[in-house]
């Protein structure tokens, strides 16, 4: 077992530690990339090749997303049955074969199953199965090490899109998706090989942590697999529910602006050229914001950092809003920051409160019901358009939501289930009513 003690620090992690974060990383990147931003080139690629309208086809991204929901919850069942190691690795083999399929499909019919199928298992290896291992790995350094996996959203932002252009300009669509198709495979080969589903597998424990802190700092005694939660007992439990609103809102709102931010800066005058290069640049600074709202989640938690992050983000679509351009650039920087912290919650939240025992069980019930939330997000923004005339109503209407947010966040209880984190008391002999 490891004796080094990486456990306080930000940067230090064990060979097999990075070897999780990085996977994990690498899942977000080929998730965005396929499904979010790819879409860019595939979407029209399609269109042309099939003669169908480039809207009809794009719509199918949101058939995608909506169906998403069944895969979550299948994929949570069976991540709870086999683990991450596999869940995450046969997600990355459905979404490769299925990424070929959609450059190969004739018809919308094909496509958008093939779509659906990316989507839901590229969201599921990278959410549920990823969310676990981060969990079970990183149960007290969960803020900073998602800061450290969702650079791979960022990342996929600045450099997929001209892989997939390029791939897909020079030997059309059928071919060109074969390269990251292969990709993902591949990874999903190495996951099934290399990672395992808890450290001690590979004679560590959590955080980096040495035998001595183990024993001493974090909950030891038996726990049955599902951490004593059944889905009927989580869905009348508060914090479930707190837990997946106030981080399915964040993301929601990002993938709104993400989705709309090249038609709204063209609207204060930029060339499509230019609004296309702010997004590059805004993926960039969200690497930056990924690992700095990590930090704060590391430093003061998860609750304070959402609060911070909350705030945060309302400054900057306050400043969009005033549509003086001064502020508009501003906006910008900001927003490129509070772009790449959003998903950094999705699992660092629910970790904090339910911690890492049983986290497959919660994580399969939380997650769809994030994915839900976020997938409202072209709903909203079409009905904030018919009601306001305009992008500028978009987000007025997500500032609204920010706030309503910060309020739900104010009643988290942070670490209220979280075993680890009662340790002491646990120890102590005391009965804790929060602690299954």
């Amino acid at each position: 077992m490891s004796n080094k003690d990486n456990s306080k620090s930000l940067v230090k992690f064990s060979k097999s530690s990075w070897g999780v974060i990085i996977y994990c990383a690498a899942m977000f990147w080929f998730y965005v990339g396929m499904v979010n931003d790819g879409s860019n080139i595939v979407a029209p690629a399609f269109a042309a090749k099939a003669g169908i309208e480039y809207s009809t086809v794009l719509s199918m991204g949101t058939v995608a997303g909506l169906v998403g929901f069944i895969f979550f919850i299948i994929f949570g069942k069976i991540n709870q049955k086999i683990g991450a190691r596999y869940t995450s690795a046969i997600c990355m083999v459905i979404a490769g074969v299925s990424y070929i399929g959609v450059g190969l499909a004739g018809g919308l019919v094909g496509y958008t199953v093939c779509l659906c199928l990316v989507t839901g298992a590229s969201m599921s290896g990278g959410y549920i199965a990823g969310g676990t291992l981060v969990a079970k790995w990183f149960p007290k350094k969960k803020g900073i090490v998602m800061g450290y996996t969702t650079m791979g959203h960022n990342l996929a932002s600045a450099f997929y899109v001209p892989l997939i252009s390029t791939t897909v300009g020079a030997w059309g669509l059928a071919q060109g998706v074969m390269i990251p198709a292969i990709g993902v495979m591949i990874l999903g080969g190495i996951g099934a090989v290399f990672i395992r589903n808890d450290p001690r597998d590979k004679n560590q424990y959590p955080d980096d942590s040495t035998k001595k802190q183990y024993e001493e700092e974090y909950f030891t005694g038996d726990s049955s697999v599902d951490g004593g939660w059944t889905t009927s007992k989580l869905l009348r439990t508060k914090e479930l529910w707190l837990a997946a609103s106030t981080t399915g809102i964040y993301q929601l709102v990002t993938v709104g602006i993400m989705t709309q931010l090249v038609v709204r800066n063209m609207s204060f005058g930029f060339t499509l050229n230019q609004a296309v290069s702010i997004m590059t640049i805004l993926a960039c600074i969200g690497v930056i914001g990924s690992w700095g709202f990590g930090v704060i989640d590391q430093k003061w938690g998860t609750k304070k950092s959402m609060l911070v992050f909350g705030v945060w983000y309302t400054v900057a679509l306050a400043c969009n809003v005033t549509e003086f351009m001064p502020l508009v650039y501003v906006s910008i920087f900001m927003i490129g920051m509070a772009i790449g912290g959003s998903a950094n919650f999705t699992t660092s939240l629910p970790a904090a409160i339910f911690g890492r025992h049983g986290f497959e069980k919660v994580n399969s019930v939380i997650f769809p019901i994030q994915g839900l939330i976020t997938a409202m997000n072209f709903a909203l923004s079409g009905a904030s358009i018919a009601l306001t005339g305009s992008l500028r109503g978009v987000y007025i209407v997500n500032i609204v939501l920010i706030l309503i947010n910060i309020a739900l966040i104010s009643k988290v209880d942070e670490h209220k289930y979280n075993k680890d984190f009662h340790t002491e008391e646990i120890k102590s002999g005391e009965v804790l009513e929060n602690v299954n």
